[in-house]
């Protein structure tokens, strides 16, 4: 059936191209795209993949986290589920294919099966992902944890939308969801009844274009830790008055700080670890600083990544050391804040082997490469659940209005995606 069903999927190119436009149509934000994690953007893109999935027939449901799943019943609804998944939230002006491609991959191939005539032996579920940008509620994987029952305790009162200030339980209930039925009821996603987790996913980096090649077969993602209100405090005073010696500059020892964590990302690329490091925020007290005032305050975040679980936990020992050496010897204090986690996530190399098998039946050129960003499928990786990615070339990176992902490349992850349904 590989031949046709390239084919089938390859007839899908006009299909996908008109979805992609009524996404961006429905969520557009001056050059980009912005679909806030519970906001008007994105709760738009549920109600658009959940009008076609209408339009195809399927069977639609809803979580308590407002996750949207859209079913093909298979022969065997008995059997373990296939899923194809991601999430359907942005940055701010953000591209319109990140997260969301792998949402329209998964309705595709769908629709190119219904046109084979071909029903899968087992039900073949697509889920629309809630809020997995951690830039709005400053927490990863919301939508995927809640139904997986995985989300920290506490954040659903505890974890507040940068613009706005309000919690995951206001927005997750103002879009249709239920806080109160997620805390007190068994996880929406019983693990045990899902047989493989699939994500098609734009890649955010520069290799698959580098390389050539349209499609990306992932082999792992890596995990991190995030300090996203962190702050140094030190103590203001007059830039000519107060002697260096006496100095208690937050901003001095910040920038300190920085360039310990980046000596860090040095020790770690001599050794051979795999790490990386990203100060995504810096700024003094928009109130209080001055040309000519020594700052007392910075705030800042922290996200280091990496694939090895004990180098994570090594680092989460070493920031806190590195801040209290610095703090000492600068006269401040470092308040990193409450840290958050995500486990690195490990692919089922079944399903790895599957792409691959498949991309050489279909002469599809398709390249292993490891993400160093993180996705949805870590959480199900992480929750034991059978996990694979995809990843389809696309120019000009990620979180920008940029991005830039071809149709027929989307075409060609897409028809490996319909195999590892059908596997």
């Amino acid at each position: 059936m590989t031949p046709e069903l390239a084919a089938a999927v390859a007839a899908q190119t006009d299909f996908a191209a008109d979805v992609f436009d009524r996404l961006r149509a429905c969520s557009v934000d001056v050059r980009g795209v912005t679909r806030a994690s519970y906001g008007e953007g994105e709760q738009a893109a549920h109600a658009l993949m959940a009008d076609i999935a209408r339009e195809l027939g399927l069977e639609i449901d809803q979580d308590p986290a407002a996750n949207t799943y859209m079913t093909l019943p298979g022969q065997d609804r008995s059997a373990p589920v296939r899923m194809v998944g991601s999430h359907l939230d942005s940055v701010p002006q953000g591209g319109n294919f990140d997260g969301a491609a792998g949402v329209v991959s998964g309705l595709t191939a769908i629709r190119a099966l219904q046109q084979l005539g071909h029903q899968p032996k087992h039900d073949i579920r697509v889920m629309g992902v809630r809020a997995e940008e951690s830039c709005w509620f400053g927490t990863s994987y919301i939508g995927s944890r809640s139904a997986l029952g995985t989300l920290p305790d506490g954040a659903l009162d505890t974890a507040t939308r940068a613009d706005n200030g309000r919690s995951l339980a206001h927005h997750m209930a103002e879009c249709g969801g239920d806080p109160d039925k997620l805390r007190d009821t068994a996880p929406y996603l019983d693990r045990a009844r899902i047989g493989a987790f699939l994500e098609p996913h734009i890649e955010q980096g520069p290799v698959l274009v580098e390389e050539g090649f349209p499609v990306g077969v992932v082999t792992g993602i890596r995990g991190n830790r995030r300090f996203p209100n962190a702050r140094c405090i030190g103590e203001y005073a007059h830039c000519g008055g107060a002697p260096r010696r006496v100095r208690q500059d937050a901003v001095v020892a910040a920038t300190e700080f920085v360039q310990a964590m980046d000596a860090e990302w040095d020790k770690a690329e001599a050794s051979g670890d795999d790490f990386a490091c990203t100060i995504g925020m810096f700024q003094t007290d928009t109130e209080r600083h001055a040309m000519t005032v020594i700052s007392g305050n910075v705030k800042f975040s922290l996200d280091f990544r990496s694939v090895d679980p004990a180098f994570l936990l090594k680092m989460e020992a070493r920031v806190p050391a590195i801040a209290a050496e610095i703090g000492a010897k600068r006269g401040v204090k470092f308040e990193l804040g409450a840290m958050t986690r995500a486990a690195p996530g490990f692919m089922d190399q079944g399903l790895v082997e599957t792409y691959r098998k498949a991309a050489a039946g279909m002469n599809v050129r398709a390249m292993d490469i490891p993400s160093g960003a993180s996705h949805d499928s870590a959480a199900f990786a992480d929750a034991g659940v059978p996990t694979a990615m995809l990843f389809i070339r696309n120019e000009h990176g990620s979180h920008n209005p940029d991005e830039a992902m071809e149709i027929p490349d989307f075409i060609e992850a897409t028809k490996l995606l319909a195999a590892g349904l059908t596997a």
